[in-house]
């Protein structure tokens, strides 16, 4: 064990793995210093969706399409089971067709298909009536979180020779050098990845971007009726959250109408994904709810009304929930992420739309370019 490298991460979620990838495509010498034992947060507690289809139009999109292709690449070398691809959001209303419409003319929507009724239902039979439409995406992928983030660092450890500090706090940072609850480490260059801790390193500068937190209530349940999953799916209510479809000038009637019919959802930052795992279950969510230190608590009213939308997506309840959690991540009101320069040697880095497993490889990779080129 070195207590000299070319590079120190802080920060072992995706966003701190996902430097270490980029660095030790270089050659770097590097070590990951993390205060758990093993990945806890938001990098475990969320879908494992790599969103392309819907992330904000610009450097947001573009992110999330390099990122597909580095989680495409690496999960084979990493033993990690891509569980399966693409994305189906079904349009109940006129209006959701029309952003769908809208959608599929621009950059972000090629490769995509619009599906009428017959044919939304042919690629997923158990969809419920009354729906207009759907869109088909080819671009998104998802992994199972909580095998994929400790895989990718096993592998990172063990194929490319990353060091692992781990149960470890970090105390400071300055140029060359972290301080850590078991001794000095140092470093030429420093990453700083904190996830959604705001108050141990630099938090002034964290303060200056007027992040907060979002938790979000998530399942996991059993539906047999549903079958299998051609993709990940959205419905009207994600049009109206995801940016890439809400910023459309097409998606103003939408809105109002969802506000009209569904403002009890708006109002606890409802909409609907749905996934399924290797074993047939569907990870389904979410929620948002925003605080500088959210509540640990998961009301089951909240969790009812995105039950509510599952049952009008596919006619019907799930059969059993088998699992309930809340997660939390940092959350910015103008900006999905930020690449801040505390000193020409270190970069603090936060994802702060709940985007880290969709862009964060993207991010990594323009971080380590600064510090190293």
């Amino acid at each position: 064990m070195s207590d000299s490298y070319d590079l120190a991460i802080v920060g072992a979620g995706v966003v701190g793995l996902g430097h270490a990838l980029a660095a030790s495509r270089r050659g770097l010498k590097v070590v990951v210093i993390d205060r758990d034992a093993q990945a806890n947060g938001a990098s475990i507690r969320n879908f494992g969706f790599i969103t392309v289809t819907g992330q904000q139009r610009g450097e947001c999109w573009r992110r999330a399409v390099r990122s597909r292709d580095i989680w495409a690449e690496i999960a084979p070398q990493a033993g990690i089971e891509v569980v399966h691809r693409g994305l189906l959001v079904a349009a109940r209303r006129p209006e959701a067709m029309a952003v769908l419409q809208a959608f599929v003319k621009t950059e972000m929507g090629e490769g995509c298909a619009l599906l009428d009724p017959d044919a939304a239902r042919a690629r997923l039979p158990a969809l419920g009536g009354g729906i207009e439409g759907a869109l088909w995406s080819p671009h998104d992928m998802r992994v199972e979180s909580r095998e994929a983030i400790p895989r990718l660092a096993r592998w990172l450890h063990e194929a490319k020779g990353i060091e692992f500090r781990r149960e470890t706090a970090v105390l400071g940072v300055a140029p060359g050098m972290v301080r850590t609850s078991s001794g000095t480490i140092r470093a030429a260059r420093i990453v700083v990845a904190p996830g959604d801790d705001f108050h141990t390193l630099f938090e002034d500068r964290i303060a200056a971007y007027g992040v907060t937190r979002c938790k979000l209530h998530m399942m996991r349940v059993a539906d047999p009726a549903v079958g299998t999953l051609p993709g990940s799916v959205m419905t009207d209510l994600s049009l109206g959250r995801y940016l890439g479809y809400a910023e459309l000038p097409e998606a103003a009637p939408l809105k109002a109408r969802l506000a009209a019919e569904q403002g009890e959802h708006l109002a606890n930052g409802v909409h609907l994904i749905v996934v399924q795992s290797a074993d047939g279950s569907l990870v389904v969510g979410d929620s948002h709810h925003y605080a500088a230190t959210p509540d640990p608590f998961a009301p089951e009213a909240v969790d009812e009304l995105i039950l509510d939308e599952y049952a009008k997506t596919f006619d019907g309840r799930p059969a059993r929930v088998l699992e309930r959690w809340t997660g939390t991540y940092a959350s910015a009101p103008d900006r999905s992420a930020f690449i801040d320069r505390p000193d020409d040697t270190i970069r603090l880095v936060m994802v702060t739309s709940g985007t880290g497993a969709s862009t964060g490889f993207a991010i990594a990779e323009e971080a380590v370019a600064e510090l190293f080129d």
